[in-house]
C-alpha cells in the first residue's frame, strides 16, 4: 500500500513558501533525526531556489546517536548546507540555530540588514516547540499531531533576526515506499492515510533486522525468537505479552499495532533510526526506477487514448469523467 496524505491547505502552504522565499536569507529545514531523509521535503530546494539551507536534525534524544553522526557528517558534505542535532526539550539548545544562520548568511546582520529566516518541515517534526522555545512562550501551536500549524508566523527573536514559521508540508507524491512506512510511524501524515497493522508490519521487520535486542528488552521476549519469528507471529507474540487479548484469548492485532507504533513514537523501545544514508540512497534508487516505468505506463495508455490528455490551454475548463472514463456532458 502506497501511503499518501496531501491536504488542501498543503498546496497553499507550497504557495506561500514560493511567494515568502523571495525575502529570505537561510531555509532552516526541520528533520525527524529518526528518518532523517524520508522527513526531507525533495521539493523543497526548488521551491526556496536553493537558498543556504540549516538542516536540523529534531528529536535526536530519540534516535541511534550512531547514525545520526552519519547523517550530520552526510549533510554538512553538501555545499551551502549546514546540520545539528537537536532535543527541543532543551531550552538553551535551540539558541543554537541563531549562529549557524549567520554562518550560512555573513553578509547579514545589524538593523539595516536583517537576518530573515524562514522554517520549514514536514507536519509533527517538533517545529512549533522548537520556536516556543525560542521565543520563551507559546507564539506556535503544538500537539503530537500532524498538520496542527495551519498559518504562516512572523516572529522577531531578536532585533535583527525575523523569523517566519510555515504549516508543515510534505509533498504531493511519495516514491519511496518504505518513506511512506517510516513517516507514518513517526506520526508524520494523518491517521487516516495509513493502516495501523500494515505500518506496524513494516515496522517490526526493519527492527527485527537492526534492533532486535532493544525489541526483546522491551517486550520481554526472547532474543532468539525475536530474530526468528516472522513480522506477523512476532507482533501476536508482542500483543500477548502486553495483553492486547480479545474474547477467548485471541490476540487483538488492532491494538498490539497501535502499542507498537506508539512505543516507537514516545522512545519507550530505546534510541532508533529507521534508515541510514546508504540505504536510503538504494530506496531511492529502486523508488525512481519504479516510478519511470509507471510514468512509462501511463505515458503510453495516454497515446493509446485510454487515459485522456488535461487540456491546460488557458481559460479551458476540465473535463468531467464518468464511471467509465467516458466524458459527460452538460
Amino acid at each position: 500500500m502506497a501511503i499518501q496524505w496531501f491536504p488542501g491547505h498543503m498546496h497553499l502552504t507550497r504557495q506561500a513558501i514560493v511567494a515568502r522565499v523571495k525575502t529570505i536569507d537561510v531555509v532552516i529545514e526541520m528533520l525527524d533525526a529518526r528518518l532523517p531523509a524520508s522527513s526531507a521535503n525533495p521539493l523543497l530546494a526548488e521551491l526556496t531556489s536553493r537558498r543556504p539551507t540549516l538542516k536540523v536534525l529534531n528529536k535526536q534524544d530519540l534516535a541511534d546517536p550512531e547514525r545520526t553522526s552519519l547523517w550530520l557528517e552526510h549533510y554538512n558534505h553538501q555545499s551551502g548546507v549546514r546540520a545539528i542535532g537537536l532535543d527541543t526539550t532543551e531550552p538553551a539548545a535551540a539558541q543554537r540555530l541563531i549562529t549557524p544562520c549567520f554562518e550560512l548568511a555573513p553578509h547579514r546582520g545589524g538593523m539595516l540588514k536583517p537576518m530573515r529566516v524562514m522554517i520549514c518541515g514536514i507536519p509533527n517534526v517538533g517545529k512549533s516547540t522548537l520556536i516556543n522555545r525560542l521565543v520563551g512562550k507559546r507564539a506556535a501551536k503544538a500537539a503530537d499531531e500532524a498538520g496542527v500549524t495551519r498559518t504562516e508566523q512572523r516572529i522577531l527573536l531578536a532585533d535583527d533576526f525575523y523569523l517566519y514559521d510555515t504549516p508543515g508540508i510534505l509533498w504531493p507524491r511519495i516514491i519511496v515506499a518504505e518513506s511512506g512506512y517510516n513517516l507514518a510511524a513517526s506520526g508524520a501524515v494523518g491517521r487516516n492515510a495509513f493502516d495501523d497493522h500494515e505500518v506496524a508490519l513494516e515496522l517490526l521487520a526493519y527492527l527485527q533486522q537492526h534492533y532486535a535486542r532493544l525489541l526483546a528488552e522491551r517486550y520481554k521476549l526472547e532474543l532468539a525468537d525475536v530474530e526468528s519469528l516472522s513480522d506477523e507471529a512476532l507482533l501476536e507474540a508482542i500483543g500477548r505479552q502486553r495483553g492486547c487479548l480479545m474474547a477467548g484469548g485471541e490476540v487483538n492485532l488492532q491494538k498490539a499495532s497501535e502499542l507498537l507504533i506508539h512505543d516507537f513514537r514516545s522512545g519507550s523501545l530505546g534510541r532508533i533510526t529507521l534508515e541510514t544514508p546508504g540505504e536510503f540512497s538504494q530506496w531511492l534508487a529502486e523508488g525512481r526506477k519504479l516510478d519511470a516505468e509507471r510514468q512509462a505506463r501511463k505515458d503510453l495508455l495516454t497515446r493509446q487514448g485510454h487515459i485522456r490528455r488535461k487540456n491546460t490551454a488557458p481559460g479551458s475548463r476540465p473535463r468531467q469523467l464518468g464511471k467509465g472514463g467516458s466524458a459527460r456532458g452538460r
